[in-house]
């Protein structure tokens, strides 16, 4: 059976756990050694064509769990404006670190398939990228906005029509700030196109910082909470001017509660 995240009115909230006494000594090492046996494993089942759907959803909320275990707070709300609502829509969300790439699956692929865009690089890792080219991605090169607006439209509105949802992350790379003229409507455009409703998704996830090596594998701030919050879907009508500027200020004013 497929597990999925206990939603009281479309919010979740970490509850406390036991501690292992590693995670409370070591959260750092805990952390990184259960988050390689997430991979591994997900990766080796990917590679063998045995990774679907409810193994991304065990994988992501294993990690979820990992990070529970070493402090980390995470608190989900509006998750009934995607649970209750029928069919494909696009999320559009700001980008903070890996934590979200590892996490939102848990919580939206229970409810709705979905997929991702993403970079390139992400499904070149060794592993990991087996996980990401399994999970049918919209994969974008990052040098040629042109062609990668062509590429979103067409394979988007492919996944789109046989019912997958598509999360878009518009800002170029991932930053703790949300700079408005990096937030491109891509995502808008999508929507438009195929016709489905976008849902805004606010989040904080600065906990899951980027690494000197690997900048998707960082360290974590046990004392910094993870916040996920999904808007209101809407649809869009003429250039969707309107609906990226809801968009904007639903993450803008999140962000700003958020920080206080």
């Amino acid at each position: 059976m497929l597990r999925k995240l206990e939603f009281i009115n479309g919010c979740y909230k970490s509850s406390q756990k036991k501690m292992p006494l590693t995670a409370r000594f070591a959260p750092q090492a805990y952390f990184k050694s259960r988050l390689i046996q997430i991979v591994m494993r997900g990766g080796l089942k990917a590679k063998q064509g045995l990774y679907g759907d409810a193994e991304w959803v065990q994988s992501s909320l294993a990690t979820l769990d990992t990070l529970e275990k070493i402090g980390v707070d995470i608190s989900i709300k509006g998750a009934d404006n995607f649970i209750n609502l029928p069919g494909p829509s696009v999320f559009i969300a700001n980008h903070m670190s890996t934590l979200e790439t590892f996490v939102l699956p848990g919580i939206v692929q229970p409810y709705k398939d979905v997929t991702f865009i993403v970079k390139k690089s992400l499904i070149s890792y060794p592993v990991f990228g087996h996980i990401m080219r399994s999970r049918n991605p919209i994969v974008v090169s990052r040098d040629n906005p042109r062609d990668d607006l062509r590429t979103v439209l067409t394979e988007g509105e492919e996944r789109l029509s046989k019912g997958i949802s598509v999360i878009v992350f518009p800002q170029g790379t991932r930053s703790t700030r949300l700079d408005t003229s990096d937030f491109n409507t891509i995502g808008i455009k999508l929507a438009k196109n195929a016709g489905v409703p976008v849902i805004p998704v606010a989040l904080k996830t600065d906990a899951w910082g980027n690494g000197k090596i690997l900048k998707e594998f960082g360290r974590i701030n046990p004392g910094l909470r993870v916040y996920f919050e999904f808007g209101s879907p809407s649809s869009i009508s003429g250039r969707g001017i309107h609906e990226h500027q809801a968009i904007v200020e639903f993450i803008r004013s999140r962000l700003s509660d958020w920080s206080d």
